[in-house]
C-alpha cells in the first residue's frame, strides 16, 4: 500500500548564530538525519526599529541587555555571499534548500536564486507588499499561519492565488508560542484548514519533543517543519525549543513509520487478513456424525473454526433441513449438503 511521503523540513532558522561554519554543519546534520529540506531565515536587521522589544522567549534565551534589532544583527549572515555557499552544500548533500522572506525587497534577491520553494513566515501573512510580490512568481509556497485568523488566511490566499492555483500552496498550522505547550498545540486545526480552504496543510511546530509532529503526521499533515540545532546549550532564541540531531533522526524515523501506518481513507481487510479470517472465524460444522436423511438440529451442528463451512448467520436457518449425505463429526457443513 503506497502513501504520500511527508515532507520534513529541518528549520535551521537562525540557529547558526551568525556563523557560516555552523550553517554548513546544520546542513550536513540535517541531511544525515533524513530531512528533505533545510530552511534558513533571511534575516534583515534593517526591518527592525531600534526600540523594538524582544519576545519573552527571546529575552529568556539570549542576551538580556540587547534589543531585538541587536539580537537579529548578531544572528545575521551576509546573504549576498552566504546563499551560494549554502546552496552548493545542499546540492552536495542531496537536501533541498529553503529560506523565508520578511520583505518584498528581500524576496526579489531570493527569487534570483531560482529555488523551487519559498516560505512565508507567520509574521508576514499580513504583509501585503510581500504577498503581492510572491504572487507574481511561480514557486511552491509554504505559508505559516501562526497568530492568524481565518479571515487573515483567506485574505492572504486571495492575494497569492491571483496568478496561480491553490495547489501550489501548503498552509502550515502554527502556534507562535515558544515553546508551545501541548494544550495549545490544537492539532485538529490541520484537518479544519484542509477542509475549509481546500489546500494541503502541514505543521510548523514549536513544541518540546517529537510527539506533536508524529501526531500531526497521523492526522494527515503533508509537511512537518521542526526547529533544528547542533546543541540546545548554544546561546540564542530558538535553540532550547529545537531538536538536536539524534532527536531529529528519531522523529524522521517515526514519521516515516506513521505515514505508512496512516494508510488510505477506506476500511477493508487486506490480503493477509482475509487469509487469517479463514483460520479464526467460525462456521457451521457437524458436532457428531450425521447420517443421510437425518435432520440438522442444535444437537448435531455447531459453530467452530476454521471458516470452511457455511457462515454462522445460517445456523438457525438450516434447522430441520434434511442431510443429503453422511457427514463425519467436525466436517464443515456446505450449502449442497441438504435438501
Amino acid at each position: 500500500m503506497t502513501t504520500r511521503k511527508t515532507i520534513i523540513i529541518a528549520e535551521a532558522g537562525v540557529n547558526h548564530n551568525g556563523s557560516i561554519k555552523n550553517a554548513l554543519k546544520l546542513i550536513d546534520e540535517a541531511a544525515k538525519c533524513g530531512a528533505d529540506i533545510v530552511k534558513f531565515q533571511h534575516t534583515n536587521p534593517e526591518l527592525i526599529a531600534p526600540q523594538a522589544k524582544k519576545a519573552d522567549y527571546q529575552i529568556q534565551n539570549s542576551k538580556k541587555n540587547e534589543s531585538q534589532k541587536e539580537m537579529i544583527s548578531n544572528l545575521h549572515l551576509d546573504w549576498t555571499k552566504s546563499y551560494k555557499i549554502l546552496i552548493d552544500r545542499c546540492r552536495k548533500k542531496k537536501i533541498k534548500f529553503l529560506t523565508s522572506a520578511f520583505s518584498a525587497k528581500d524576496y526579489l534577491s531570493i527569487k534570483n536564486l531560482n529555488l523551487n520553494f519559498i516560505k512565508i513566515p507567520s509574521g508576514e501573512i499580513v504583509n501585503v507588499e510581500l504577498l503581492e510580490q510572491i504572487s507574481k512568481s511561480n514557486k511552491k509556497i509554504f505559508l505559516s499561519t501562526g497568530m492568524a485568523s481565518i479571515g487573515e488566511i483567506k485574505d492572504a490566499l486571495k492575494i497569492l492565488t491571483k496568478n496561480f492555483s491553490k495547489k501550489q500552496i501548503t498552509l502550515l498550522h502554527c502556534v507562535s508560542e515558544y515553546p508551545t505547550p501541548f494544550h495549545h498545540a490544537n492539532l485538529l486545526s490541520i484537518n479544519y484548514m484542509k477542509n475549509f480552504f481546500k489546500v494541503d496543510v502541514g505543521i510548523s511546530d514549536h513544541s518540546i519533543g517529537i510527539e506533536v509532529p508524529i501526531a500531526a503526521t497521523a492526522l494527515g499533515a503533508v509537511v512537518i517543519e521542526k526547529h533544528f540545532t547542533l546543541s540546545k546549550k548554544m546561546q540564542g532564541p530558538d535553540h532550547k525549543a529545537s531538536l538536536e540531531p539524534d532527536e531529529f533522526s528519531e522523529m524522521v524515523l517515526k514519521i516515516r513509520n506513521i505515514e505508512q501506518a496512516r494508510g488510505k481513507f477506506i476500511k477493508k481487510p487486506n490480503k493477509k487478513e482475509i487469509k487469517t479470517s479463514h483460520l479464526v472465524r467460525q462456521s457451521l460444522h457437524a458436532s457428531r456424525d450425521i447420517l443421510a436423511g437425518e435432520k440438522f438440529t442444535p444437537k448435531n451442528i455447531c459453530l467452530m473454526r476454521p471458516n470452511d463451512g457455511m457462515p454462522s448467520k445460517y445456523l438457525k436457518k438450516i434447522y430441520n433441513k434434511i442431510s443429503k449425505k453422511n457427514i463425519l463429526k467436525y466436517d464443515p457443513i456446505k450449502k449442497n449438503f441438504f435438501k
